[in-house]
């Protein structure tokens, strides 16, 4: 069929390809604007997105959709409904059921218990065994023990799995309990996987050994998904003996500080009833992560210390920011001090408010921070907020080298908070994290005395050393700050 003339005039050709273009460019923007104004959690990072995606069409629409979209909310909502069968565990929310534990817990800690059942979906439960793991020296030993002992399953998720030395023992015991017929899963954070470059990755590798593993939110091209936000920070080894690790450290020879190249950090094995939530965790993440639904195990644990302690699920498939709340509310409930050690401290308005007002009322609040970090971009805008916090009498430490990328939050010597999650936006906000309740006056002081000992040996940073930095080292500082709700 012929066209008219008309219809074929190059100009008319160049004039449709050109509005054309335009109008894709100028949909995408608005689209995205609209998308930020109707979903960002605050002003800030919605009017941050709008201004992207509307200033540097094609690119900051693209960058929003890779950086700024919650696309995993309704489907991981549908499955966590499934994965809390039988374990006491409800719909957290302003209208969950408060329990009763005065049986269990301090009087004085009851407040702060029932705070957590709003925001867990998880009770405290009492009679469990925590053993504090520093490094990889003693945390590697027990869990691949855990490995070797297991006869019916082994759960295991991480952020980083390398295949170096420490990976390939882990690897070798995974196979080796596969071939036991053991139910053997791996979960792998699917950018985390990456940081094992060079050299061949974990899943690849754990396959061809006859190991399930899969990749958490892997980007790929076909079908799109190229997320970058949205990352499995979870450190989870769970198996049928009763027992599970978590804490900062992932799988690798960076956290074998003998070495002399290696990262500080802590882990933590836990046994006892705490065991059948973590798990219950590592499921709902396979089920996301797979599709296949798995039921917790049956049966009660038996008693196994004298630690009450509550699991803290945290990432974009809540409603709201539970962890940060709940870090706010037990920093408002301490009595006499609030130690925290983080290798990335980026907090929000409220946590400062929480930690300004901590220190007001005359309480020791003490932050410990790496004098070295991985990540120099995040302690350069980490600095330029400390002024605030110091000005009201919290106190900053660094700790000399090795890089620390040890996670404590411990309350009065009664309390603690340990896990996965950082202070940063990306921990309270992007990435799905374990968080562990620990009420236990006993093991408790063994943290806080930990948390002082490194202090002894740390550098003191005031308000004196802050104004004292250079012009260059203050903008630098300033500039990345402007970032840090993206880091």
């Amino acid at each position: 069929m012929n066209l008219p003339d008309y219809l074929t005039d190059p100009q008319l050709i160049a004039f449709v390809k050109l509005w054309g273009t335009v109008l894709l460019l100028a949909g995408s923007a608005i689209a995205a604007s609209v998308h930020a104004l109707l979903t960002r959690e605050t002003p800030s990072s919605a009017f941050g997105w709008i201004g992207v995606s509307i200033l540097f069409p094609p690119i900051g629409p693209l960058l929003y959709y890779m950086f700024g979209v919650n696309r995993v909310r309704i489907r991981a909502r549908r499955l966590d409904r499934q994965s809390r069968h039988g374990l006491g565990a409800h719909q957290p929310g302003a209208n969950a059921e408060l329990r009763d534990y005065s049986a269990i817990l301090d009087r004085r800690r009851l407040g702060l218990a029932a705070a957590g059942d709003r925001l867990s979906a998880w009770p405290v439960v009492a009679d469990n065994g925590v053993d504090v793991l520093y490094d990889g020296e003693q945390a590697y030993p027990p869990m691949l023990e855990a490995i070797e002992k297991a006869r019916r399953f082994v759960y295991l998720t991480t952020y980083i799995f390398e295949t170096n030395r420490a990976g390939k023992r882990f690897i070798a015991a995974l196979a080796r309990a596969a071939e036991r017929g053991v139910d053997v899963r791996v979960l792998i954070d699917g950018v985390g996987e990456y940081y094992a470059w060079p050299g061949r990755r974990a899943v690849r590798l754990l396959n061809k050994q006859g190991v399930k593993a899969a990749r958490f939110l892997p980007p790929r091209l076909i079908p799109p998904s190229l997320q970058i936000n949205l990352r499995n920070h979870r450190k989870i080894l769970v198996t049928d003996a009763g027992v599970a690790f978590t804490g900062g450290m992932n799988i690798g020879d960076r956290h074998l500080v003998k070495t002399g190249r290696g990262v500080a950090d802590m882990h933590f094995r836990f046994a006892g009833p705490v065991v059948r939530q973590i798990e219950a965790v590592f499921l709902s993440d396979w089920a996301f992560a797979t599709g296949r639904q798995t039921g917790v195990s049956r049966g009660e644990i038996a008693p196994a210390g004298n630690a009450a302690c509550r699991s803290i699920e945290n990432g974009p498939t809540r409603d709201t920011e539970r962890l940060a709340t709940l870090i706010q509310t037990a920093i408002a409930s301490a009595r006499r001090s609030v130690l925290i050690m983080t290798p990335y401290f980026l907090p929000g308005p409220a946590l400062v408010g929480a930690l300004q007002s901590a220190a007001l009322r005359g309480l020791e609040v003490k932050i410990v921070l790496p004098a070295k970090n991985n990540l120099p971009f995040v302690a350069w805008a980490s600095r330029h907020a400390l002024g605030e916090l110091m000005m009201r009498g919290v106190e900053i430490y660094y700790r000399p080298p090795p890089f620390a990328h040890t996670k404590l939050l411990v309350l009065d010597d009664d309390y603690a908070l340990v896990g996965s999650p950082n202070l940063d936006p990306r921990s309270l906000r992007l990435n799905f994290e374990l968080a562990v309740e620990i009420f236990d006056p006993k093991g408790v002081d063994g943290l806080a005395e930990h948390i002082r000992d490194t202090i002894a040996e740390s550098r003191a940073y005031s308000l004196v050393d802050l104004h004292r930095r250079r012009l260059p080292a203050r903008l630098r500082d300033s500039f990345f700050w402007l970032f840090s709700s993206y880091f």
